[in-house]
């Protein structure tokens, strides 16, 4: 069977578990696993996203990181594999074809046992890489993919079949062309673990202070080395980063208390009320309360 005709065929699963459910992101009874479906082209989301595997199975998408844009449609996957501000856009979609999407949360501790059970060149000097990247999906992916989503309709099997499946999933990316940036989340003292739990760190202490000094010590790096693979894997210098998180927890708080722009700022680390407005200005594209309105109108709409 062509690539093309199973993909069609997930697509037809993915569709009828998601019918009638509304756009939006839909859990499954397989844990890691979740679909998404979006019937009309998108405004950007922004969001924190930790590590996961997405394939398109009907549509296009695109995801902003910094100042880089990175485009996949169907049959192609995108793989996040450090925590990461995103934002996400649907450009492809309509109520007849639907985008749909098949999400998977990467388990590093899964990935590892695997690691070691794969033949690899030890020597083979390690290069940095980009926290997130886009590839084709190929026929066995692909199968992978459908034989995960077959065993929705037969409940009894998931607990036994589903994190089989799910290890060969993991397998195929290890094999595949970004292999090496997929065995680097798995890797113990890797580049990307380093500087992964150093993210984790600053997502936990996004409020307060910090030194890129300080930061590169807990990578066990130097302060010029901790700087350029952390800026290579993010795009963006950990200054940048913390600013980020910053302002899409306030955006969040916003949304969801009865609060003021300034009680906002200062709950999430900012001294300057006016500094914040700035920044959040910059990033969501409108004054905070200018961009809450919008946001509660098109949830509205």
């Amino acid at each position: 069977m062509q690539p093309i005709n199973r993909r069609q065929e997930l697509a037809a699963l993915v569709t009828r578990y998601t019918n009638g459910k509304g756009d939006g992101a839909h859990k499954t009874a397989i844990a890691q696993l979740e679909f998404m479906r979006e019937s009309s082209v998108s405004a950007g989301l922004c969001d924190v996203f930790e590590p996961i595997l997405c394939i398109v199975i009907q549509g296009k998408k695109e995801t902003l990181l910094g100042g880089e844009t990175y485009r996949y449609s169907a049959a192609q996957y995108i793989v996040i594999s450090v925590d990461l501000p995103l934002n996400g856009s649907v450009v492809e979609a309509t109520p007849d074809q639907p985008y749909l999407g098949l999400k998977l949360n990467l388990d590093s501790t899964e990935l590892c046992d695997i690691v070691t059970q794969i033949p690899y060149n030890s020597d083979k000097k390690e290069s940095s890489v980009r926290g997130v990247f886009v590839s084709d999906a190929d026929e066995p992916l692909i199968d992978c993919a459908l034989r995960l989503t077959q065993l929705l309709d037969a409940p009894r099997d998931i607990p036994f079949l589903a994190s089989m499946i799910i290890r060969e999933i993991y397998y195929r990316l290890l094999i595949g062309e970004q292999g090496e940036a997929v065995r680097q989340i798995a890797t113990s003292g890797s580049n990307m673990q380093r500087i992964a739990k150093v993210i984790k760190q600053i997502k936990a202490d996004f409020k307060e202070p910090m030194r890129v000094e300080d930061l590169a010590e807990q990578a066990n790096m130097s302060p010029a080395s901790f700087y350029r693979h952390f800026k290579e894997m993010t795009s963006m210098s950990p200054l940048q980063y913390q600013k980020q998180i910053r302002l899409l927890e306030a955006r969040r708080l916003l949304l969801i208390k009865d609060i003021d722009a300034t009680h906002a700022a200062y709950q999430v680390g900012y001294e300057s009320p006016s500094q914040f407005s700035r920044e959040y200005s910059r990033m969501f594209g409108a004054p905070p309360m200018r961009d809450i309105e919008r946001l509660r109108f098109s949830s509205e709409a």
